[in-house]
């Protein structure tokens, strides 16, 4: 008798209650660092950084289903570049 597939494993262990607090407490780690990068000028400041925290980590989970490692980097660089604080033009 075979155990249950790597797949049926991954899910009973992804809909536990222990992964929707580590997803909090990741989702409030990245909060709290783009709060603070607001604070001294190098992350945005005009969305609120739980919403950033929330882009950020539904941006990276997409790089899961990404064909290549370069589409993976291009994904990355997208999302650091919406990060970045915006600047008014011409200067």
């Amino acid at each position: 008798m075979r155990g249950p597939s790597s797949r049926a494993l991954a899910a009973r262990l992804h809909r536990g209650e222990h992964v929707a607090r580590a997803q909090q407490r990741l989702s409030h780690l990245i909060r709290d660092l783009l709060t603070e990068g607001a604070r001294i000028g190098d992350i945005r400041d005009d969305i609120a950084p739980g919403e950033l925290a929330i882009f950020c980590l539904h941006a990276l989970a997409a790089a899961s289903s990404l064909p290549s490692k370069a589409a993976v980097r291009r994904l990355v660089a997208v999302t650091l570049a919406g990060l970045r604080p915006l600047r008014a033009s011409g200067r």
